[in-house]
């Protein structure tokens, strides 16, 4: 890992903490894109193109999807109970009453996350940070002034409209910062394709990004310090 003088940029040894030349802060890069800083924290940026790259309208789709499925589950066992002779007409009924709200929805999320693409300017800028205890997934300010404005809002949209979705879909876009904490992560899968690395805790769902020539640093320190997560990889 190369370290190198903050002010004068002359090479140092890599376990020093301030310049033999001229005294300042020591500033190590591991990768390409990945600084160690002097609090013992890896930061780095990651900007996502939200046209080019479906992670988040994914999220949201399948979100909505296993609600509406839960939906259909818990109708068709109702249905079973009450009408055991024409359990099958009813399901077939409610299979294609699935089919159309699937769709609407698919149609209302996809319109809904290419304006939102629109007005972040077509592209997803975060900051990580990242240490012994967790990672740290944080949006950069002039994107996150513009992610409470959205979700401002929705939220209004949705208060005025009666449509406790809509509201719920607002409070939810104003996260801007999201933290997990290493030793309560129960799953950690890497598409390195993606350059993406999911964190699942029990009631959180964390995504880190890295470039590609740190995605393996980043994914390998995250599964090391994970031990009760269970760990997969995909393409």
């Amino acid at each position: 890992m190369a370290a190198y003088c903050a002010d004068c940029g002359k090479m140092i040894p890599d376990t020093a903490k301030f310049c033999e030349h001229c005294g300042k802060a020591v500033i190590k890069k591991h990768g390409g894109n990945i600084t160690l800083c002097e609090d013992g924290k890896y930061r780095w940026v990651y900007e996502l193109n939200l046209f080019k790259t479906p992670t988040v309208f994914l999220l949201v789709w399948k979100i909505l999807f296993f609600v509406i499925l839960g939906i259909f589950a818990f109708t068709n066992i109702v249905d079973l109970i009450e009408w055991r002779e024409a359990f099958l007409q009813s399901f077939l009924n409610n299979l294609k009453v699935f089919g159309i709200i699937t769709l609407g929805m698919t149609v209302i999320v996809l319109i809904s996350y290419l304006i939102y693409a629109a007005l972040m300017g077509g592209k997803y800028c975060v900051m990580f940070e990242m240490d012994e205890k967790g990672v740290n997934h944080r949006q950069m300010p002039k994107q996150a002034k513009k992610a409470h404005l959205i979700s401002e809002l929705t939220r209004t949209a949705g208060m005025m409209s009666g449509s406790l979705s809509t509201t719920a879909a607002g409070i939810g876009a104003a996260r801007t910062e999201m933290y997990s904490q290493f030793s309560q992560v129960k799953k950690v899968i890497s598409y390195p394709r993606r350059r993406l690395i999911k964190v699942n805790g029990v009631f959180q769902r964390n995504q880190v990004y890295a470039e590609r020539e740190d995605f393996d640093f980043v994914a390998n320190y995250i599964k090391s310090r994970c031990p009760a997560a269970k760990k997969r990889g995909k393409q």
